[in-house]
């Protein structure tokens, strides 16, 4: 058993308790969070390293062995998605100390910041599906204060389609798990897999499936994104960046978790479905970014369809699928939140969201243009950036499995995300300069630095992909041999 793979959720959740206290302390709140967050990323690191010189680490809480206690358990894929996350997390808590506002600090956004972290990295740790459940509600209703906070009409009218859906989902969840403990009498992720196993996953088993599928969907804005667009357009920049960046990678983290330990036994029907709504789902998210003239609105639907074609890899279900999607994964966590703190630049330095009301911001801003530039190009996949390799391996793993549908799905996709990318570069940075005197005066002073810092991470992750082949290597054959989870979590005890 590892006690470290624990810090990561207590940290940042006793962090935020202890600032609930010191309520008027602002320079207190900033710099414990950012504290916090960098030990919960160096601790990160270091269960990498372990992952990849002893195995997938767990730990029983209490004593109690698997499946009658609380199992925590990290893998590679589990390892990686924390790390990216203290990554992203630091980038956007910088990015809120000059430009959140010290009304909303004041009411507790960092603690509640934090909470979300904690709720974000306790769902890729977890090893059972009552506590995936618990984690994703401290997540949400960290997010429900987020999403609210400052309390404008947009953001009011848009939390409350937000907490609808999701109130929902928990309960379409909670049916979901009541109805699969039924059939197997566990709820261990590990021990779930062993009893699928060995009842087969007859017809009934397969329709829980596809309520879990339903469920996460939701979550991930996986077909049914309905609710995305206007919830990630309406709170302030870094909340918006930090929920593209985060909250539909959970519901993406889920889906995987599910359909490659537990019910991957009838892949011609749950991955087959899983790819058809991956594909409806980037043609319906790329109609919607190249239509909008609105930059809120383009980066919303850019973040669906960078849902779909992540999720077209599981759905491939090939070692080249997967990796691809592991590639592909972590680089949409980094680039998303890079766009999103571009584009809130933007609209702070204008006054507007809206393309046609501005131009020629390169003459003033040169660093924010091509950064921009250089993040347009990522998000499309060009080479040598963070979402080339993840595109390749991707659509190599779609072509494998025989579903070449989806692949040119995902490549004609990829150019209506350059298109949709593009038109606000050059909308927004190039042609004549139409700023007022009051526009020119604006500042960017403390909001390139996190910017800066994830532009350099994008090309870090393309520059050094081969760098990190290893470690995506060894979370590819953890998703594609369950038997590696379940003898982590079990060890030589019995299984019940």
């Amino acid at each position: 058993m590892n006690n470290v793979i624990i810090l990561p959720i207590i940290i940042p959740l006793i962090a935020g308790i202890i600032m609930i206290v010191f309520r008027n302390n602002i320079r207190f709140h900033r710099l414990f969070s950012i504290l916090a967050i960098v030990v919960t990323g160096m601790i990160s690191g270091f269960l990498i390293n372990q992952i990849k010189t002893e195995g997938i680490q767990t730990l029983q809480l209490g004593g109690w062995q698997a499946p009658f206690g609380i199992s925590l358990v990290v893998d590679m894929f589990a390892g990686l998605l924390l790390l990216t996350t203290s990554v992203v997390a630091f980038a956007c808590l910088v990015y809120a100390f000059n430009s959140i506002g010290q009304e909303r600090e004041r009411f507790y956004f960092y603690p509640f910041f934090l909470f979300l972290i904690t709720g974000v990295n306790g769902s890729f740790l977890t090893g059972d599906l009552f506590n995936l459940f618990v984690f994703f509600e401290v997540m949400l209703v960290a997010s429900y204060v987020l999403i609210s906070l400052g309390g404008t009409k947009a953001q009011l009218r848009e939390s409350l389609k937000y907490i609808l859906i999701n109130v929902l989902s928990s309960f379409l969840f909670l049916v979901a798990v009541a109805y699969l403990y039924a059939m197997t009498g566990t709820l261990n992720l590990a021990h779930l897999s062993v009893r699928v196993a060995e009842v087969g996953q007859d017809g009934l088993m397969t329709t829980v499936a596809l309520l879990f599928l339903i469920v996460f969907g939701l979550k991930a804005g996986l077909f049914l994104f309905f609710w995305l667009p206007g919830s990630y357009s309406a709170p302030p920049t870094t909340i918006s960046a930090i929920f593209a960046a985060l909250l539909t990678k959970v519901g993406i983290y889920a889906i995987f978790r599910i359909f490659t330990l537990v019910f991957y036994h009838e892949p011609q029907i749950t991955h087959l479905l899983i790819g058809i709504m991956a594909a409806i789902t980037m043609v319906l998210g790329a109609i919607g970014a190249v239509a909008h003239w609105d930059i809120k609105k383009i980066l919303a639907y850019n973040v669906i369809i960078g849902v779909g074609f992540i999720i077209s890899g599981l759905a491939a279900f090939t070692s080249s699928g997967i990796m691809g999607s592991i590639y592909y994964l972590m680089h949409d966590i980094v680039i998303k939140a890079l766009i999103f703190l571009l584009g809130g630049t933007i609209i702070a330095l204008t006054g507007t969201s809206k393309l046609k009301e501005f131009s020629g911001l390169i003459r003033n801003y040169p660093y924010l243009g091509w950064m921009f530039f250089i993040a347009a190009l990522s998000l499309s996949g060009i080479p040598p950036l963070s979402g080339f390799l993840g595109k390749v391996y991707i659509t190599k793993g779609t072509f494998e499995a025989g579903y070449f549908w989806l692949g040119a799905i995902g490549l004609f996709t990829s150019l209506m995300v350059l298109y949709s990318i593009m038109k606000i570069f050059m909308n927004s940075f190039w042609g004549e300069t139409s700023l007022s005197d009051e526009m020119e005066n604006r500042t960017t002073k403390g909001l390139l630095f996190p910017i800066g810092f994830l532009t350099v991470a994008t090309i870090a992750l393309g520059l050094g992909a081969e760098g990190i082949h290893a470690y995506v290597e060894l979370a590819t054959e953890g998703l594609l041999n369950p038997i590696l989870y379940i003898e982590a979590v079990f060890g030589s005890d019995f299984i019940p």
